[in-house]
């Protein structure tokens, strides 16, 4: 039987599987959840008791969360679907990369599977987004891509900027006017010691980031 879900709680599991695969762990917290989502933890909590209820997560009260097989598969889906058309406004609608995450997010809850093949073989069958994250297969593979942050990075070392962590518009842009895009390298010269503010050279300009930032760059 095909369990029919609404935006939200696609939503819910997307952020689910994303949180855990950027920390690297199988089970996240309630109120860590809910700060990743922007809303409420009782809010959080209210769904993760629906989500519980399809069996698509376990979870107890004030307790971890983990994905059950099948709320993993959604999630999957959802991320799939999210980040194909996200290569798509990009690479065929001349989206900027800062613009396609909030129409994705629309788009990502389509359910015609047929659709989302075809568009996966219209671009090529892509492996990564133009954030650099990698697209799940048809088949549910997501292949962990081993990365650190700019922040692990250690002054006078290089190193090639390979992922965001943050999608939001603003963020996306200040990249831009640093000069930094996915494949750019970049050498650590400095790290202050009372902020951790880093001192970076991006094509042969020089600029200070926050710490902040250095955590919302991937790097390998």
């Amino acid at each position: 039987m095909l369990l029919m879900l609404s935006y939200t709680e696609e939503n819910y599991l997307k952020a689910l599987l994303q949180l855990t695969l950027e920390e690297g762990r199988e089970e996240a917290g309630t109120n860590e959840l809910a700060a990743y989502l922007g809303v409420k933890p009782a809010t959080a909590t209210a769904m993760l008791k629906k989500l519980r209820e399809k069996e698509l997560i376990e979870y107890e009260r004030y307790g971890k969360i983990t994905l059950r097989p099948a709320g993993r598969k959604s999630a999957l889906e959802v991320l799939r679907k999210h980040r194909l058309w996200e290569t798509f406004l990009y690479e065929k609608m001349e989206f900027t990369w800062d613009e396609v995450h909030e129409v994705a997010e629309q788009l990502e809850h389509i359910q015609s599977s047929k659709l989302v093949n075809k568009l996966d073989k219209f671009l090529g069958y892509p492996k990564f987004d133009p954030h650099g994250d990698p697209i799940p297969t048809a088949e549910g593979e997501l292949k962990a891509i081993p990365r650190k942050t700019l922040s692990q990075i250690e002054v006078g070392e290089s190193c090639v900027m390979v992922a965001v962590r943050d999608n939001s518009a603003p963020f996306l842009q200040y990249v831009v006017q640093l000069g930094l895009g996915i494949n750019n390298k970049i050498k650590v010269l400095a790290r202050q010691p009372y902020d951790a503010q880093l001192e970076i050279e991006v094509n042969g300009q020089k600029s200070t980031v926050s710490q902040k930032f250095a955590e919302n760059i991937f790097v390998v």
